[in-house]
Formats: structure tokens, C-alpha cells, sequence
């Protein structure tokens, strides 16, 4: 039975889960908006928000908890720098999820973007 455990499974093993996430947060952070599943992206949302709230706080101890989940220094600090103070005046809701009208040709898994709400672009 699941009774309390949350987050989808993906079938990969949990480290296999955790590079993925990891690595979909390297890039949304990098590029501000990208193409993935439409569950990947719910799922991705759930780790990227709280760095984001880190990045507002903007101590050491924030700095060491977002290298721990990002694992790259200038990644780190181009999200305290450049992402974190875009959203000092927001409370919540840092990333959007549109879904993509045509599925993934080869599964036919439905398609989704995510991005941040207020970009800096």
C-alpha cells in the first residue's frame, strides 16, 4: 500500500528518479522554459519552486541547500543572482505548465511546457 507516499515513479529506480529531476531542473533553470511531459513537468514543479523560495531568502544556508540539489556552483549562483530577485515580491507560483495540443509522435504521451511566470528574458 501507498498510504503517504507522493510523486510518481516513472519507472526508474529513485536515484534513476532523482538524476532525472535533477537534470530537468539544470536545464529549466538554464533556459527559462522547455518541453517535456506534461507528468515530468508537474513533477519537476514540486522541485524547482522550492529552490526558487531559497533563492529569496538569499543566505548561506539557502546556498548550500540548493547546491545540494542542484550539484553546480554557477548554476547556484545564477539562481540567486540573476532568478531569485525576479520574484522578491511574488509568494508562490514561480513556474507555469501549458500543455501541448499534438502528444509525443513516437508514445503518444501527452506534451507540456513549463516555464517561469514572470521571465527575465
Amino acid at each position: 500500500m501507498r498510504h503517504s507516499n507522493s510523486g510518481r515513479k516513472f519507472s526508474r529506480t529513485p536515484a534513476h528518479r532523482k538524476a532525472l529531476m535533477q537534470n530537468l531542473a539544470k536545464a529549466l533553470l538554464i533556459h527559462g522554459r522547455i518541453r517535456t511531459t506534461e507528468m515530468k513537468a508537474k513533477d519537476l514543479r514540486r522541485v524547482v519552486e522550492p529552490l526558487i523560495t531559497l533563492a529569496k531568502r538569499n543566505d548561506l544556508h539557502s546556498r548550500r541547500l540548493a547546491y545540494r540539489a542542484l550539484n553546480d556552483h554557477a548554476l547556484v549562483k545564477r539562481l540567486f543572482d540573476e532568478i531569485g530577485p525576479v520574484f522578491s515580491g511574488v509568494s508562490g507560483g514561480y513556474t507555469r505548465i501549458f500543455k501541448l495540443a499534438m502528444p509525443r509522435k513516437g508514445d503518444n504521451a501527452p506534451m507540456a511546457v513549463i516555464e517561469f511566470s514572470a521571465r527575465s528574458d
